[in-house]
């Protein structure tokens, strides 16, 4: 009853809340709504339950008639048994058919559903203790067809259906017979009276467990109302409302998964809001730039307009590099943003090393070479590599070291830039990978701030995270990604 019930509330919670989500989407779909759940699934289990107390009172009733037929036939076998027996327990033959059958009639008492009947003379000439349901006439038009083969028959009659059964006797040359009349309404009271008391327990079992399943789905349902009170209150402004969560059901989980839900969209618009007050701040300094420049411009002056014009187009530069790198991260949440294949961390990490020559005079060094590879984008990897590389470079001097190797640990695979430049603090290292957060800033450095985070979003589209660990001295960069197996194992040689 419990695991039918909670999985029955599961699915009302499933179906409310996208109730409550259409609702607040369109008002108007509070006045077509008719029904409660909790009315749903009241009359549901009340249709299941008188459902079942339908059939079982069908299937007892069906199995009672066919006992209680068997105990009629039984009974009238058994009369027709201890007539034999009576007349054959004689001391000596019976003067006439008669004789016996009035005899038999005076010795035997029949069942009060019974009325036994002694046929000769081709009439019904003698009965037992009771009323005759039929008139003589009726009853000779009935006997008369079972004679030739004792048997059995039912007709209706003011007292209701009548089953005649005959047994047919012989007297030297006469001939009569017994005939046993069981009245069968008489005989199915006390299986009508079984099933009226039947009728009436099951109303009470059907209005209690009616009244029980209105009362469980209120207790089960309640989080609805929290719910729908919840996404009420939760606006554009204000989105940190959250459901209690009690007990550990399936309801349980669906308020989980909801409160979930909402912490992922509470965390989407703060990180919409701060990146728009980042990029808007960012944008406002070249902007101003632009337009102060723009305004003491002398169009007349040879010498002022070429200046202007190069120190607009360094300002329009730095503005194109921050809005690609905006795109860019923007990118980074589609699920087109990687071009996976089979990537050979050895062959990458050589190949990131030659290319990062180019950034700098430095003495570039390779740590390690893994003997490995990983199901990824290799672009953005170099990317991601080169960007480290990169703020190496900024951070160091021409002739000092940087070093980039790869490795494998257990399933992960990691690879690392290394400098030995001033290193970041410790309270920077979660900074410097947010959109705009910087640490201590190089002379000359006319970044905004985004590399790092661009390095972050590559990493974690891949499934993996970066780090920065103390080089001493110095920091190391190390990008951490899921391992896979071998190509020469993936796809082995034919």
């Amino acid at each position: 009853m419990t695991t039918t019930a909670r999985t029955t509330a599961a699915t009302a919670v499933a179906v409310a809340a996208v109730a409550a989500a259409r609702t607040t989407a369109d008002p108007a779909a509070v006045r077509t709504t008719s029904v409660s759940v909790r009315a749903r699934i009241t009359a549901t289990v009340a249709v299941l339950v008188l459902a079942g107390l339908v059939l079982a009172g069908v299937v007892v009733f069906t199995i009672e008639s066919r006992r209680l037929d068997q105990e009629i036939a039984a009974e009238v076998d058994q009369e027709f048994a201890e007539l034999g027996e009576f007349d054959r327990a004689s001391d000596r033959p019976f003067a006439s058919v008669e004789a016996m059958i009035r005899l038999f009639l005076e010795r035997n008492v029949p069942d009060d559903d019974e009325l036994l009947l002694g046929w000769w003379d081709d009439d019904v000439s003698a009965q037992s203790v009771g009323d005759l349901p039929l008139s003589r006439a009726e009853l000779r038009d009935v006997v008369r067809p079972l004679l030739d083969d004792n048997g059995t028959a039912r007709v209706d009659s003011p007292a209701g259906e009548l089953q005649v059964a005959v047994q047919t006797i012989e007297q030297g040359d006469q001939t009569g017979a017994l005939v046993v009349v069981t009245n069968l309404d008489r005989a199915r009271d006390g299986l009508h009276d079984t099933m009226r008391t039947y009728a009436i327990v099951a109303l009470l079992v059907l209005l209690l467990v009616t009244a029980a399943a209105f009362w469980l789905s209120g207790r089960l349902l309640a989080p609805l109302r929290t719910l729908r009170e919840t996404a009420d209150d939760i606006t554009e402004t204000d989105l940190s409302q959250r459901l209690p969560v009690t007990g550990n059901d399936d309801i349980t989980a669906l308020t989980r998964t909801f409160n979930g839900m909402l912490d992922r969209l509470e965390a989407a618009f703060v990180g919409q809001r701060q990146f728009l007050d980042d990029a808007g701040h960012e944008l406002k300094t070249p902007l101003t730039v632009l337009r102060g420049h723009l305004e003491l411009l002398d169009p007349d002056n040879p010498d002022d307009v070429a200046e202007t014009r190069l120190l607009l187009l360094d300002e329009i530069d730095r503005m194109a590099r921050l809005v690609g790198d905006l795109i860019l991260l923007a990118k980074s949440d589609r699920p087109d943003f990687l071009r996976p294949r089979q990537v050979d961390v050895g062959a990458l990490t050589a190949d990131v090393v030659a290319k990062a020559r180019g950034l700098g005079d430095r003495e570039w060094i390779v740590d390690a070479v893994a003997d490995a590879e990983v199901e990824a984008d290799e672009q953005r990897l170099t990317q991601a590599l080169l960007q480290l590389a990169d703020n190496a470079v900024k951070h160091t001097a021409p002739g000092d070291p940087v070093a980039i190797g790869s490795a494998t640990t257990g399933a992960d695979v990691r690879i690392w830039v290394r400098d030995t430049g001033p290193g970041v603090p410790a309270a920077d290292r979660q900074l410097i990978f947010e959109r705009f957060g910087r640490s201590a800033v190089p002379p000359g450095d006319e970044g905004f701030g985004l590399g790092l985070s661009i390095v972050g979003a590559i990493v974690r589209a891949h499934g993996g995270t970066v780090a920065v660990e103390d080089a001493r001295p110095g920091a190391r960069f190390v990008l951490t990604l899921p391992r896979v197996t071998k190509l020469e194992d993936e796809w082995p040689a034919s």
